[in-house]
């Protein structure tokens, strides 16, 4: 039995030893796996030595073998609290509803260890092995239970908002879970509560944590940047162009030249794809040549900044103020004749986070569309990579904003008081590392 345990604990330290090495942004998600990665391999530790001690009660200290088992329970029953933990904030992500369950969570986290540490313990020996026994063992064994009927309420009644993939992984977790439960509880001298949990561990490292699969979705959604960039809209260029010509056919002024420089200017930074985070300063610079260029086309239309000037250094993804400010100009303003204004602010929030508001005057949006996309955003994992439609821009703006800054950032819209619509993109608060 306890080669198994040695087993299970070299086949998780490889795993941790790849998740670990692996970069990766730091969100709550990926913070909780890693405490929870950490916790299972002590917990594996405290089990092979719990093994061996319940088989020598007559070398091993009374004392001795107390205190390694109740750490062992102890450390079982915080593993599953934080795979509540980690299943709380997936379905969170996935279903934008709030985790209202944290604070009775917690509370029997606490309850089920101190009666863990305090009840009365025994030790039963049978031939076919020892283990232990007593009120104790009620207590975590309990609280393992509480936090996997918890999971199975949460993946139940959230089933048709959660991805696919992810309800079917957290399905096969907890079913394994139950059933090492249920054979352990049927014989007491099996001793495979590891087994179940490094099960869960690795069912969830393959296929919601692997760092492959999430570079890989990093690389998809830099080919569909890379896609969208190279094929910037062809009627804004056509457009600018002949707006251009018309201009030199009438006079040769120089306002002729700064308008083609400014046009060079926006296809120059337009096409800058090496790096994925650049800092506000430059990402303004591109918005300033677009927006410009669209002035000039519409005498009416208007273009205000209010950037906190502290905030030019902060990182943000490329390419991401551009196809919001299209979408207001597109969505807003075109059927009002391109009359009217749009202001761009930048501010630090009370949360030390980066907001950046993209605030128009048009007509606001039409009946419906505002909650279609809402859900198109709040649902943006399960959209597959558009290359055309309307949604294109902002859809792509919330997946690389998502994936490079991390799941508690993104997009959204809310609807003026006074008319037109604000696009928030909240970015972590971050300058280029030296």
């Amino acid at each position: 039995m306890l080669r198994m345990e040695i087993a299970l604990f070299m086949v998780l330290a490889f795993v941790a030893f790849f998740y670990f090495s692996a970069g990766r942004k730091s969100t709550p998600l990926h913070r909780t796996f890693s405490v929870l990665l950490v916790v299972v391999l002590i917990h594996l530790v405290l089990d092979g030595v719990t093994v061996y001690t319940v088989h020598h009660l007559e070398t091993v200290p009374r004392f001795l073998n107390d205190a390694v088992h109740r750490l062992f329970l102890g450390s079982m029953v915080l593993v599953i609290y934080l795979f509540y933990q980690y299943i709380a904030i997936l379905v969170e992500e996935e279903t934008g509803k709030p985790r209202r369950l944290d604070w009775p969570a917690r509370i029997f986290l606490a309850v089920a260890e101190l009666g863990n540490f305090l009840l009365p313990i025994t030790y039963t020996v049978t031939p076919a092995g020892n283990y232990s026994s007593g009120p104790y063992m009620l207590v975590p064994y309990w609280g393992v239970a509480f936090y996997l009927l918890l999971c199975a309420g949460l993946l139940a009644i959230n089933w048709r908002q959660i991805d696919k993939k992810k309800k079917s992984v957290i399905g096969i977790a907890l079913t394994i879970e139950f059933v090492v439960c249920i054979l352990q509880g049927l014989h007491h001298t099996w001793l495979i509560s590891g087994m179940g949990l490094t099960l869960m561990t690795l069912s969830f490292y393959l296929t919601l944590e692997n760092p492959d699969i999430l570079r890989a979705e990093l690389t998809e959604q830099k080919m569909s940047m890379l896609y969208l960039k190279s094929q910037v809209n062809p009627h804004f260029l056509y457009n600018t162009l002949d707006t251009i010509r018309i201009q030199a056919q009438l006079n040769g002024d120089k306002r002729v030249a700064d308008l083609l420089m400014r046009l060079v200017d926006f296809f120059r930074l337009s096409v800058k794809v090496d790096r994925p985070m650049v800092s506000l300063d430059d990402e303004l610079e591109l918005l300033e040549a677009y927006m410009e260029l669209m002035c000039y086309r519409y005498p009416e239309l208007q273009c205000e900044y209010d950037i906190d000037p502290d905030l030019g250094a902060m990182q943000v993804p490329n390419f991401i103020l551009q196809p919001i400010v299209e979408n207001s100009l597109l969505h807003g303003l075109k059927n009002k004749g391109y009359r009217g204004t749009v202001r761009i602010s930048a501010r630090k929030t009370a949360e030390e986070k980066l907001e950046i508001l993209v605030c128009d005057s048009g007509g606001g949006f039409a009946e419906g569309k505002k909650a279609a996309i809402d859900e198109m955003l709040r649902s943006y994992a399960k959209q597959a990579p558009k290359l055309t439609g309307n949604s294109i821009g902002i859809l792509n703006v919330q997946k690389r904003i998502k994936l490079l800054c991390g799941r508690e950032f993104g997009l959204s819209y809310t609807e003026n008081p006074t008319g037109g619509v604000t696009a928030h993109l909240l970015l972590p608060l971050t300058e280029e590392e030296q």
